[in-house]
């Protein structure tokens, strides 16, 4: 369903050259963000203890590490803000490594005089299981490209499948890319909101390829760049609701989710944003730039409806017993 019919078709592709330095500039920054600074992982990934702690006034920091500095447990602890003055989180990079042992009762004893507060939360993540998250979560995001670029060349062809991948790699370089910049915890939320960055991305992706192929099947034009320009055209109603809407959802989980889903909603923003653009000025010139062939995708169009229709007619000879 069309919701505007425009008037005249945009040139999208006019900006492709200025899109595609663009887009060199920020993934390349994203890289060297991510080589020199580093992702920073949670305790998900690098293993650790988080304790979170929640005061009835402002929370006493410097006092809280005076207090953390008598228990060998805490040393080289950080305790940080989280969401507001009076909660904190206290992480370490160790663990206790006894089961036996509840840091929420150790870290109860230890702050003791630093005023009325209450545990709210203890994580606690050893440094197997983190690798081990981390390695998984890895191979998650490789397998979810791969059946990515395996679907897309079945359902279209191989340039659609590649043009879609590239779309995919430059929107999650970015991403992770801006969440070094902010020096977010990596964790299962930020793997979670990466992974449907890739969905999100892929899909309105797919949106504008179904109407290129449909345009290089019906158009009588031969000339891809202005058949990509009316596509786009035709589908930009619909992808700009559809990631408004999406954007301000997930800007008001942003706003008023709370700390613990800030990193998850900040890498979805970024991904919406991202996503939205390289749909249109990263995968769709990718077709162009990959030299497709609308009069060659012509004539395997035609050669395969004539191998439809010479295999009905021997279907339809054996049937009638003429052969």
């Amino acid at each position: 369903m069309e919701f505007f019919k425009y008037t005249r078709t945009f040139n999208f592709m006019g900006k492709s050259k200025f899109a595609l330095v663009f887009s060199i500039f920020l993934v390349l920054s994203s890289l060297v963000l991510l080589a020199t600074k580093g992702l920073n992982y949670g305790v998900d990934f690098a293993g650790g203890t988080i304790v979170q702690v929640k005061y009835d006034t402002t929370a006493p920091i410097n006092n809280m590490r005076e207090k953390l500095k008598t228990n060998e447990i805490f040393a080289n602890a950080s305790i940080t803000e989280f969401g507001s003055p009076d909660e904190v989180v206290i992480r370490m990079k160790t663990t206790t490594g006894d089961v036996s042992v509840d840091i929420g009762d150790i870290t109860r004893e230890a702050l003791q005089g630093t005023g009325n507060f209450e545990v709210r939360r203890v994580d606690i993540v050893g440094p197997t299981v983190g690798a081990e998250l981390k390695e998984k979560g890895i191979m998650s995001m490789l397998l979810a490209m791969m059946g990515i670029l395996i679907y897309v060349a079945f359902r279209f062809e191989w340039r659609f499948a590649v043009a879609s991948i590239i779309a995919l790699v430059h929107d999650v370089s970015i991403a992770l890319g801006a969440i070094t910049l902010v020096g977010l915890d990596v964790n299962l939320d930020v793997l979670a909101a990466l992974l449907t960055i890739l969905g999100y991305s892929l899909n309105d992706t797919i949106i504008v390829f179904d109407r290129i192929r449909e345009g290089v099947t019906t158009s009588k034009k031969t000339d891809l760049t202005a058949i990509v320009n009316e596509s786009i055209t035709r589908t930009l109603a619909r992808t700009t609701l559809t990631s408004l809407t999406t954007f301000f959802v997930v800007f008001t989980l942003f706003m008023f989710g709370g700390e613990i889903i800030h990193p998850f909603a900040f890498t979805l923003l970024v991904g919406i944003v991202v996503g939205t653009y390289s749909s249109i000025f990263v995968a769709s010139p990718t077709l162009i730039w990959f030299g497709f062939d609308v009069r060659n995708y012509h004539v395997k169009l035609a050669a395969k409806a004539k191998r439809e229709t010479d295999k009905q007619r021997m279907r339809d000879q054996y049937e009638s017993g003429v052969m």
